[in-house]
């Protein structure tokens, strides 16, 4: 049996790669931060078939104790500070995290054992002021916040540990990917949560930012099987992951008001206060190589996103 451990399991992704990996008949770990607020709804309905351990990105030497005990033969890093608007508000802290996070679990593997394969979610949000469109694994980076930037630190310090020391070291440069159990501050879910509290009385508008910015999005519980093909391969390389197709926020909005059966532009407020210091515009994958080496096509179009995440929230508000 395959042992694996997953920082960020009680998180969108980390929550259905968990699922992902039990299917799988791995015998799963987590990493999990001490906080006040511990908040474990994600994995509720199979948290009693992983095995949770208590360690902090900011803290080495937690993380040694935790590799030393689990011994696990696979690790994807997918815990950081994910939120590009807190990534203004607290750049040192996200910088912690997001950056000097994934060199303190390549130290950690390095010192254990650097038979471990590494799996680290690397972002589009690298691209950001894109240098061409479509986006692939040798376009160059150029980011536009503080997430951005730490996420391009801890893209190439993986590229620098695998060359440097023959690690089985991979990146996989996820573009956006949501699900029903995406965070309320997201604009996907802010847009069907902030629809279906309107269609529900609960709420009388819903203020947005940029209407025009361009995403790539597709389905977190299709992206983690890209994640986890990564580690079966012969040798390590990084991945772009992505549809191939790319939607506004204004289609994402048109569409999740219409599944409800409302006029979109009666409810939604363009709000200054959500546009970022530094927009990126228009984020699009060319996942020609994941579709040729990994075998990997996303299976939920983004209409059937957009429908499952509004059924969702409908299930759970209504």
């Amino acid at each position: 049996m395959k042992k694996a451990l997953v920082t960020g399991i009680t998180g969108q992704d980390g929550s259905y790669l968990a699922e992902l990996l039990l299917d799988k008949g791995y015998e799963v770990h987590g990493m999990v931060r001490r906080s006040s607020t511990e908040t474990f709804d994600r994995i509720a309905h199979f948290k009693d078939q992983v095995t949770l351990h208590q360690a902090d990105l900011l803290d080495q030497l937690s993380i040694i104790n935790v590799i030393s005990e689990v011994r696990p033969d696979e690790i994807y890093n997918l815990a950081a500070q994910s939120f590009v608007p807190t990534s203004w508000q607290q750049p040192l802290l996200t910088g912690e995290f997001t950056a000097l996070g994934v060199t303190r679990m390549l130290e950690a593997i390095r010192q254990v054992d650097p038979e471990i394969r590494f799996y680290q979610a690397s972002s589009s949000e690298m691209f950001g002021k894109v240098r061409e469109t479509p986006q692939n694994e040798l376009t160059p980076f150029y980011p536009r916040s503080p997430y951005g930037v730490a996420k391009v630190y801890g893209h190439f310090i993986t590229v620098n540990y695998r060359e440097s020391y023959g690690l089985f070291a991979v990146s996989g440069i996820l573009f956006n990917h949501e699900s029903p159990r995406r965070g309320l501050e997201f604009v996907t879910r802010k847009i069907t949560n902030g629809a279906v509290r309107i269609k529900l009385g609960l709420d009388s508008e819903l203020r947005l930012g940029n209407l025009d910015a361009q995403r790539d999005w597709g389905f977190a519980g299709d992206y983690v099987d890209a994640m986890w093909r990564m580690l079966q391969q012969a040798e390590p390389d990084d991945f772009v992951i992505g549809t191939g197709e790319s939607h506004s926020v204004r289609e994402f909005v048109e569409l999740a008001f219409t599944r409800l059966d409302l006029d979109w532009t009666q409810y939604v407020v363009q709000d200054p206060e959500f546009f970022r210091p530094a927009e990126v515009e228009t984020l699009i994958a060319n996942p020609t190589r994941a579709r040729e080496k990994l075998d990997w096509t996303p299976g939920t179009s983004f209409e059937g996103l957009v429908r499952m995440m509004v059924d969702a929230d409908m299930a759970r508000l209504g």
